[in-house]
């Protein structure tokens, strides 16, 4: 009979006296079938249901004699006022007497069951824990009860289901109480992060066998067959490695599963996994891994923390393939440092095979999941690459004047040299295979810039003879960038002019870019496109920033440029002041001179030069010229950020670019003749790479200099890069106009949308994308009445050539997915609940234009696409897609939204056709 005596501890009798004492009576002898645990506290107190506690006295003893002497004593002692028998023997054995005494006049039988539902605060238990398998839960509850959170179990209501105990018991016994807050189930994610966890898996493993077969089915049944795997993972003591080893599972999945991978990754898991586990577990864990470098891709501690989780799991991973010979297999996976390593050299193979094959084996790269987190700087250096390449496989340029060469630098070849100059400093990392590959692509688009340079200097030797400030013979010389470009925005609101010393085509692209696509600026022009001036000959700092700020070709310091920069504006009735590098630094605790916050809150003309760019020409690392953000030019956040904050317009202009130094040895011999800096010299004779200039607008040596027009010349001492040359990047201006709103945008200018500014092979091309136009503010454009839309037969609307009047008619046009959308009984109905709905025509032309487009345009884009329909919106653009969105939005489904910090518009296509009922055919 003793083997069937259950063990009884201190929990197991303070769970019955709680649910007993209310019967008591007053009597204070409670027997318990049992055998009370050994080493047990003999004496303890339980709480009672008014709050209080009454002290209890615990033994144990097998005869009648034993409990009468117990009772005997009790009644004796001083303290405790309950005494707990536990006991074997039968209750037709226990005196009268003793049964007076007794609660409820009979042997209590312990029941788990019971004890369990007090604890939980519940009515019934779900009957499924009164049978096998799950009869060890009730013990197993009682047990951790003593570790749940200060006031035990929680309160789940009348009936305690069996989840609801599962998942109050898994989260004691694996520590993982904060998971199920809420009622919420358990997944392989938080298991994941568990298995990682210093003693997590070990608090499992010291469960009995009952307990621990129960718990890890369970989980099986709620997180899925990948629970199995890891539970079994953690209990052989593997938990560290066991999202690494998920990752190495993905052998099992895809196109790339073989016998012989299955055999090689069974050896590293061991037997008891089946096929379906591991493909399950390699799913999971596919997922959480997405989910952290999700997390990693953001910022903060978090994030840092994110990151570097996923780099070692990742690179365990890499190990133990490597170990199991299983790297060869894993070359696809999304994940592994190895998997993009792979598809990088893929892409090597492809610039070799030309623009499409390249472009496809970079949006290979790129869908790798550690690209953005981890690699950023890699996938940019590859795309780099792939632009180059559809760059040469453009027909070949041609310079025809000095005007247009200047353009086109700016519009086009200065996105060349961005490239080029990044491919040229690398990223350190690069293995020598990819290396080579970026070297070939480089070194063929150097030949073609070169040629072009050679072009551009065959041009400017002529231009420079005959140009004047009157006749600059096409092109815009430096002087007039203030007549031309400030003034005009003076008479709306007087503009900040920012002098980036040194600044490039190639930076000015990349700023253009960074500071249009935050959606904080809009870019302005009075022509439709980016503006280009020619800088001063020697195009030094000393001539051609006087020059510029001067309005007149001058040569000086500080002091001229100051006087010249006051005196254009006071010409033209507006004051100014210009403030040099020791005048903008503010006192501690403030970024700027108080001087210059005044002068920018203020109406007058504020100038300031910035040098960050020309000092790291002389001081700065060739690594340091190749990648440009706003951060990295000292004060200029800061400035922009007040002119934004005071309503102006910004024109961001150079004085002159550079070149970089791309030479390993001196290129040209210390004794040429009359050197004056690295880039020119006054000896007449020009040789190979050279060309002698003279003529009006050259500025020294009574207007006679030989200047390098190839990039590769210097006769100076070795830096990071060079100017006063004659090369495009040297020579070319760019000014960009940048403006808080297109409303300050002069009479007829525009403002440009970003797809215009970007060269047509800087981004994969997309069929049938449409070109945009500008958008011209509203509230100065002229009121013209809209021109005709070209019909049927014609070419552009204002000089038509249409089909004679007999010719047979054309075949109907296939309807558009704008137009498909509009003739839909769905879009009918939700019109007439938008108010100011905009005209049909401008609904359906925004959708084709996103729709040719892949997808996504950015607002000035779709301002576009709208004012070119002809019709009527009565809105600004991001006024416009609000109202699109209440139109297309169908039952809350995105169709059309704002995304990229609200400066760029994507339409779903799918879910518009889904929306709209559109049939499949359709296209």
């Amino acid at each position: 009979m003793g083997a069937l005596v259950p063990e009884v501890d201190q929990r197991v009798i303070t769970g019955l006296l709680t649910t007993r004492l209310a019967r008591t009576k007053g009597r204070r002898l409670l027997l318990v079938h049992g055998k009370y645990a050994a080493g047990g506290p003999e004496e303890f107190s339980v709480p009672v249901g008014d709050g209080t506690r009454r002290k209890v006295r615990v033994t144990h003893t097998t005869s009648v004699l034993g409990l009468t002497d117990a009772w005997q004593a009790h009644l004796a002692a001083e303290g405790a006022d309950l005494l707990v028998v536990t006991t074997d023997v039968p209750g037709e054995r226990i005196s009268l007497d003793l049964l007076g005494e007794m609660v409820r006049s009979q042997i209590i039988a312990v029941d788990e069951a019971d004890i369990v539902k007090q604890l939980f605060g519940a009515a019934d238990l779900d009957p499924r824990m009164r049978r096998d398998p799950w009869l060890w839960l009730p013990a197993a509850l009682i047990d951790a009860e003593a570790d749940a959170s200060q006031g035990g179990w929680p309160q789940y209501g009348a009936v305690l289901t069996l989840d609801a105990a599962m998942r109050a018991l898994v989260g004691v016994r694996l520590g993982l109480e904060g998971l199920f807050e809420g009622g919420a189930s358990v997944d392989v994610d938080a298991l994941l992060a568990w298995s990682r966890t210093p003693g997590g898996p070990e608090r499992l493993a010291v469960l009995s066998e009952a307990e621990r077969r129960g718990i890890t089915e369970w989980l099986a049944q709620s997180a899925g067959e990948a629970a199995s795997v890891l539970l079994r993972l953690a209990l052989q003591g593997r938990g560290p490695e066991a999202t690494a080893l998920g990752v190495l599972a993905s052998v099992m999945t895809g196109d790339t599963a073989s016998a012989d991978a299955a055999v090689a990754l069974g050896s590293v898991f061991g037997l008891g996994s089946r096929p379906s586990e591991l493909r399950a577990y390699a799913r999971a864990v596919s997922g959480t891994l997405t989910r952290w470098i999700g997390e990693a891709s953001g910022r903060g501690p978090q994030s840092e923390e994110a990151r570097q989780w996923v780099v070692d799991v990742l690179h365990q991973a890499d190990r133990l393939a490597d170990n199991a010979h299983l790297t060869a297999a894993l070359a696809g996976n999304p994940f592994l440092p190895s998997g993009f390593q792979a598809r990088l050299h893929g892409l090597a193979d492809a610039l070799s095979e030309g623009p499409q094959a390249a472009q496809a084996a970079w949006e290979h790269v790129v869908e790798h999941q550690l690209a953005a987190v981890l690699y950023p700087k890699r996938v940019e250096l590859a795309r780099m690459a792939v632009r180059l390449l559809r760059w040469l496989e453009a027909p070949e340029p041609a310079v025809s004047s000095v005007g247009q060469a200047v353009s086109a630098h700016v519009a086009d070849w200065g996105w060349v040299d961005r490239a080029l100059a990044q491919l040229w400093v690398g990223d350190g990392e690069t293995e020598p295979v990819l290396a080579q590959a970026y070297r070939a692509v480089h070194d063929a688009a150097r030949r073609r810039r070169a040629l072009l340079d050679k072009a551009f200097a065959a041009q400017l030797g002529p231009w420079v003879q005959r140009a004047t400030a009157a006749q600059p013979g096409g092109a815009l010389p430096i002087e007039d960038v203030l007549r031309t470009i400030a003034l005009p925005l003076a008479k709306v609101r007087p503009p900040l002019v920012l002098v980036l010393n040194g600044m490039s085509s190639a930076v000015a692209a990349q700023l253009g870019e960074e500071l249009t696509g935050a959606g904080r600026w809009s870019e302005l022009s009075s022509d439709g496109q980016r503006a280009a001036a020619v800088a001063t000959i020697p195009s030094v700092t000393v001539i051609s920033r006087a020059t510029l700020l001067c309005g007149r070709p001058v040569s000086g310091g500080q002091s001229v440029e100051k006087d010249g920069f006051t005196a254009f504006w006071k010409q033209h009735r507006h004051a100014a002041v210009l403030f040099h590098k020791s005048e903008i630094p503010g006192p501690d605790g403030q970024l700027l001179d108080p001087r210059l916050v005044a002068a920018i809150a203020s109406d007058d003309v504020v100038g300031v030069v910035l040098n960050t760019i020309g000092e790291s020409l002389d001081h700065g690392q060739r690594s340091a010229l190749a990648d440009w953000s706003v951060s990295r030019v000292k004060y200029l956040a800061e400035l922009l950020n007040s002119a934004r904050g005071q309503g102006r317009p910004v024109v961001l202009v150079s004085d002159h670019g550079h070149v970089l130094d791309r030479t390993k040895v001196e290129v040209r011999p210390p004794a040429a003749e009359g050197v004056e800096s690295a880039r020119w010299r006054t000896g007449a004779e020009a040789g190979e790479g050279e060309i002698a200039l003279s003529g009006p607008r050259v500025l020294e040596n009574d207007g006679r200099v030989t200047v390098p027009w190839s990039e590769e010349i210097r006769y100076t001492p070795r830096k990071a890069g060079y100017h006063g040359g004659a090369a495009l990047a040297e020579m070319t201006v760019p000014v960009l106009v940048l403006a808080p709103s297109a409303e300050l945008a002069p009479a007829e200018w525009s403002e440009l949308p970003r797809e215009s500014i970007q060269p047509s092979w800087w981004e994969a091309e997309t069929p049938s994308a449409p070109v945009p136009t500008p958008v011209r503010p509203a509230k100065r454009a002229a009121q013209a009445k809209p021109k005709p839309r070209p019909q049927e037969g014609e070419l552009f609307a204002d000089d038509a050539v249409k089909v004679p009047a007999a010719a047979p008619p054309a075949e109907p046009a296939m309807l558009t997915l704008g137009q498909q959308i509009l003739d839909t009984t769905i879009y009918k109905h939700q019109r007439k609940f938008v108010r100011k709905s905009p005209e049909h025509k401008v609904v359906a032309s925004v959708i084709d234009a996103l729709d040719h487009a892949g997808g996504t345009l950015s607002l000035a884009a779709v301002a576009a696409a709208a004012i070119g329909s002809g019709g009527r919106t009565n809105t600004r653009p991001e006024g416009l897609v609000t109202v699109l969105t209440r139109l297309l939005n169908i039952e809350g489904y995105e169709v059309i939204s704002l995304i990229d910090s609200r400066t760029r518009v994507r339409l779903n296509r799918e879910t518009l056709r889904e929306q709209f009922e559109l049939p499949e055919e359709s296209v």
